[in-house]
């Protein structure tokens, strides 16, 4: 039985969808169409924790590209296309990942705070049959800034927190996360910290207050002695 554990936030992509991969073969089928080459290891190593739209600015900014806002639009719905075609049906969920979000929605409130597109997370959620388990998510344009900003957490805290029939604590409620971007979210709205090691490994993600190889890996009963052990 659980006593500390209010509430967990996920990100989708990396934690609970394994589709980092395919989102990046939807960027570099995008970049490709105006001459542009995205390589694996640029995608991890700087890219990764960005929304659509902020991933194309930065990315022009980076290569000196002059993108307007305009074509900045044009690609984020050229890399949508791209990704529909890549993606579909719950097998792009990790190993036990709908079983984890089961157990503890069954026990405490969940949310989704994620820099993917609103109808790229519904359609994975409704395919797994987990969508009526989020009353809170949180995606790309919901807030001003994006990741590593603390605005989608604090959103998705302040959501669950208004429909939660108890008063929720931030240092009693759980993210899980994969990037330090994430991670960077998520401390920065008070929340505490799980990382997963399906995008990075461990040393890259010491924002953390636990990392774990994956959500098949953790426990409700971990995240309650977190929360237990974080203090009041």
């Amino acid at each position: 039985m659980i006593s500390s554990l209010q509430a967990v936030i996920f990100d989708f992509d990396g934690v609970i969808a394994n589709s980092e991969p395919l989102h990046l073969r939807a960027f570099q089928l995008t970049l490709a169409g105006i001459g542009a080459e995205l390589t694996p290891a640029e995608y991890f190593a700087q890219y990764l924790g960005f929304d659509d739209v902020g991933m194309f600015q930065a990315f022009g900014n980076n290569r000196g590209l002059p993108l307007t806002d305009e074509d900045v639009r044009r690609l984020v719905q050229q890399k949508g296309v791209h990704l529909r075609r890549l993606t579909g049906g719950d097998g792009v969920l990790f190993p036990g990942a709908k079983e984890f979000v089961r157990t503890v929605a069954a026990a405490v409130p969940v949310a989704i705070a994620s820099g993917a597109l609103r109808h790229e997370i519904d359609e994975v959620l409704d395919a797994a049959g987990l969508a009526p388990l989020f009353p809170v998510i949180v995606a790309a344009g919901d807030t001003p800034q994006s990741k590593p900003s603390p605005a989608p957490y604090d959103l998705a805290f302040r959501r669950l927190a208004a429909i939660s029939p108890h008063p929720l604590a931030r240092n009693r409620c759980v993210a899980i996360e994969d990037s330090r971007w994430g991670l960077e979210s998520a401390r920065g709205a008070g929340l505490r910290c799980v990382a997963v090691t399906n995008s990075y490994p461990a040393h890259e993600l010491g924002e953390a207050d636990l990392t774990a190889g994956g959500l098949d890996k953790l426990t409700l009963e971990t995240l309650d002695r977190l929360c237990a052990d974080g203090g009041s």
